[in-house]
């Protein structure tokens, strides 16, 4: 990563649903385009069905399977150098047939709602007006508890310390200005995504950009974990009847919340805007009366209650209380995560998102820790601090209820913006192979499913572990997040002394002074709460840097040996067998292109025969008396197609191929590909490599793969029943059972759904990966 300028590491932040398609490098074309001139076959182009399924004229009618595959078949404005109308699979085409599958089905699009094209991917951006608390519920619902958490600290030493309150929260005001400044700063500089994983992997190295991704994907889980207990602290603390079950109501909030985010960013940030909204108006009313109450005894403070001192005041607890304190600043880098979830532009719009939720955090955080400190309140057990206020300001009325009910939602919505950015850091490391590639597959409503799921299981597991009580977490959390602030902030120091723009040394300055108070802040709560439990950050944060390590390694050698090797140089090498020479790089099975023609003959077929190719001739010809399918008992009375799938241009497509086409039957390459632009691409390079087997490319709007490649194999069946069709699947066999999990087993999964077509067979080309 740090090889790499910043500009051609913006142009990889993009998200798109092509991402888990990503194309060939220029050297990679050319020696695709080498490794074709060497193909020779005599598999004719001529097929005993039309892979378009007549798309011109009338379409199949349904044969023996339950009813015609559902591909809408349609006829774009314009095509490409005179290229014919495309097959795209229709929404129908991903549903599963099976009585089980179509009741999961109803009940996932209930709950969810029905799945979006991929073209609805840019209208799925949020405008700053909901950005603004979709993003900034973390940031704002921290001033719940950060205040108390630094006068819990401070409380150790007796009520005496407390007059430390206002003195540290001037300092903590000033750490989230300066820390705001630099990150508004970061954002125009990565318009793409100015995450602390992009910036410091860009700036400082691969190590420090991993570091601050395990820091954030800490943070996150926290996030979720201490909003979700926050949350239910309030609420036990207006009811306590419900303690006991504080477990189970913040698992289900959590599970409610990743049931809001799977059905899309813009769906999801309308459900949480009004209680953002709604909190920011309770507190202010509860400043305004509370100052106005305030202001009728002349600002005297009410002195605290006594509380006997457990602890030495000394400089180790008063820095304690200071990185208690600083969690009212998480969340702060959450706008610079999400750039690209913006609508354009999307630097502009995130940075001015980002200037209104520092103003409004230094406003609300330093206006209850003096009011706090005027009316002397202390924490007590059973409730909190924010309750007390209220409860004191409030004695009548239901304005008491309305402040407890915002804080309760904001704190239980807060857990949203960890939501927003923990799927979408993975994707980014998924992208350069240190997280499993199936974080780059976006779901139905074009949200990252399996981030949200997994954020969502771990957090709960967190929860349950500690019992849901948000003091256990703090320790935490602090130093995941400015762990993370430390080496973004760092990261844009070297960033402005590489590229020297007019005004770069006042620029770095103002990160370089970010990146000292927060490194202060993060080596303070790693040494003071060490004990306290922030030793499971220290340890876990190495742990997962090499666990990224290992994942990358393992994708680079599937990439090593997946990758396109130029044919040797002497021509004789080449015919001494049918077996292919190359393939595509990376690490997973994806790829991009342009779809087909409605001839499929975008090029000349290769001269020469193949191995195999004699029996061709024949294949072409209709059987005479060909029997009802799995009826045949005689070799004469075959018909074959071969299908190979293909998502890549790489050594396994290739080896599947080079089989497929040994057999000397007609055979048929099928792309599915999520939108039109990754349909080009993929089209270029099948003409690249020479264009030897017919191709038939298939624009799977909703990202689905198994679900409309079994309905095409389906209605090419009902319009030739008199076929057996050999699908010739390209499989990665792995050594190790660890390496699993980094893979999607479409394979596997395509042959389950295959198993109940009759005249069809799955037969899988193997590629072993030794480590």
């Amino acid at each position: 990563m740090s090889g790499r300028s910043a500009d051609e590491d913006r142009s990889g932040t993009v998200v798109t649903p092509s991402a888990e398609f990503p194309p060939l490098d220029p050297a990679e074309v050319d020696t695709l385009r080498r490794v074709g001139a060497g193909w020779r076959t005599g598999v004719p182009r001529d097929l005993p069905v039309d892979p378009t399924l007549d798309r011109y004229r009338t379409r199949p009618a349904p044969g023996r399977f339950s009813r015609l595959a559902p591909i809408a078949l349609f006829r774009p404005a314009q095509g490409e150098q005179g290229q014919p109308d495309e097959l795209v699979a229709d929404e129908p085409a991903n549903r599963s047939d099976s009585r089980l599958g179509r009741g999961l089905g109803r009940a996932r699009r209930a709950l969810l709602g029905p799945p979006l094209t991929s073209a609805a991917v840019l209208h799925e951006r949020m405008r700053k007006l909901v950005a603004l608390p979709v993003l900034s519920s973390d940031l704002l619902s921290s001033v719940a508890y950060g205040p108390e958490a630094l006068v819990t600290v401070l409380v150790l030493a007796g009520s005496g310390a407390l007059g430390l309150t206002l003195p540290l929260s001037a300092g903590l005001v000033l750490l989230m200005v300066a820390v705001g400044i630099s990150y508004r700063q970061t954002i125009p500089a990565y318009p793409h995504g100015a995450g602390s994983y992009l910036v410091a992997g860009d700036n400082l190295g691969v190590g420090a950009g991993l570091t601050a991704a395990a820091g954030l994907m800490l943070d996150y889980v926290l996030t979720v974990s201490v909003s979700i207990a926050a949350g239910v602290h309030a609420i036990t603390s207006a009811l306590p009847g419900l303690t006991p079950w504080t477990v189970p109501i913040g698992a289900l909030a959590i599970l409610l919340l990743l049931a809001g985010n799977l059905r899309g960013v813009r769906t999801a940030g309308n459900i949480f805007v009004l209680p953002t909204y709604a909190f920011v108006a309770a507190l202010v009313g509860l400043l305004v009366v509370g100052y106005l109450r305030a202001a009728g005894r002349g600002f005297t403070p009410v002195a605290p209650p006594v509380v006997p001192a457990t602890e030495g005041l000394g400089l180790l607890l008063v820095l304690r209380a200071f990185a208690s304190g600083a969690v009212s600043m998480t969340g702060i880098e959450a706008v610079s995560n999400a750039v690209p979830a913006f609508r354009p532009t999307e630097w502009r719009n995130a940075r001015t998102t980002l200037a209104w939720m520092v103003a409004m955090l230094v406003v609300l955080f330093a206006g209850l820790t003096l009011l706090i400190h005027l009316d002397g309140l202390v924490p007590r057990s059973g409730e909190t601090l924010l309750s007390q206020l209220a409860r004191l300001t409030f004695p009548t009325g239901p304005w008491y209820a309305i402040v407890q009910t915002t804080t309760a939602l904001i704190l239980l919505l807060a857990a949203n913006t960890a939501f927003n950015d923990f799927p979408r850091l993975l994707f980014f490391m998924a992208r350069a192979g240190h997280a499993p590639r199936r974080f780059l597959h976006l779901g139905d409503r074009l949200a990252f499913s399996n981030g949200l799921v997994a954020l969502a299981g771990t957090a709960i597991l967190v929860f349950v572990a500690f019992g849901g009580h948000t003091e256990s977490l703090i320790p935490l959390y602090a130093v995941g997040v400015f762990l993370a602030f430390t080496l973004s902030q760092s990261g844009m120091v070297v960033h402005w002394r590489r590229h020297r723009s007019t005004g770069w040394r006042r620029r770095a300055l103002v990160n370089g002074v970010g990146a000292v108070l927060s490194g202060l802040v993060l080596l303070t709560a790693a040494v003071a709460k060490f004990t306290e439990g922030a030793w499971v950050v220290v340890i876990a944060v190495p742990l997962l840097v090499l666990l990224f390590h290992r994942i990358h390694r393992h994708y680079r050698t599937l990439h090593a040996a997946l990758s396109l090797q130029p044919p040797p140089a002497d021509p004789g090498l080449r015919s001494a067998g049918p077996g292919p020479l190359s393939g595509g790089p990376g690490p997973s099975s994806a790829g991009t292109g342009r779809p087909a023609t409605a001839s499929g003959a975008a090029g000349p077929s290769s001269a020469g025969p193949s191995s195999g190719a004699g029996a061709s001739e024949s294949a072409a010809v209709p059987a005479s008396g060909a029997g009802p399918a799995e009826g045949e008992e005689l070799p004469q009375e075959l018909r074959h197609l071969v299908v190979v799938p293909v998502v890549r241009l790489n050594r396994a497509s290739m080896r599947a191929l080079a089989y497929a086409v040994s057999l000397g039957r007609p055979t048929l390459a099928v792309h599915l590909a999520p939108e039109d632009a990754e349909a080009d691409r993929f089209r270029e390079q099948w003409r690249a490599w020479g264009d030897h087997v017919r191709l038939e490319t298939i624009v799977s709007p909703y990202r689905a793969v198994i679900g409309p490649l079994a309905h095409y194999l389906e209605a090419l069946h009902a319009a030739a029943p008199e076929l057996v069709l050999t699908v010739v699947v390209p499989e990665v066999v792995l050594r190790r059972r660890w390496h699993r999990p980094l893979h999607s087993h479409t394979e596997q999964r395509l042959r389950k759904a295959l198993r109940a077509l009759p005249g069809v067979v799955v037969t899988s080309v193997p590629i072993h990966v030794i480590e």
